[in-house]
């Protein structure tokens, strides 16, 4: 499955109302090691099963980075039965992103 673009508009139904948990990606186009991430979230994705991977643009979606007190990125949210369930700041590994969901 593709990441999903998720914004103000779509967060709802896409993360807080998922039946499955979701990754989701808080990131920026400025940002180098969110460029860094990038490439892996989008192989976890395409990999999934079980969960949805989805990815906000915080430039563009600043609410939703505010409601979630995201202060630096890239930072990655798992989300279940629409709480936080785990969460991680900077550029890690696709093992322990992988880790992240599964633990969650």
């Amino acid at each position: 499955m593709a990441k999903v673009t998720i914004t103000t508009d779509n967060f709802e139904a896409e993360v807080l109302k998922a039946k499955e948990p979701v990754l989701v990606d808080f990131w920026a186009t400025w940002c180098g090691p969110c460029r860094m991430l990038s490439p892996l979230v989008d192989q976890i994705a395409n990999e999934a099963e079980g969960f949805k991977v989805g990815a906000i643009d915080v430039d563009a979606n600043g609410e939703l980075a505010a409601r979630y007190g995201v202060s630096a990125i890239p930072t990655l949210i798992v989300f279940k039965n629409g709480e936080v369930a785990a969460q991680s700041v900077g550029f890690i590994p696709k093992d322990q992103i992988l880790a992240l969901v599964q633990n969650a």
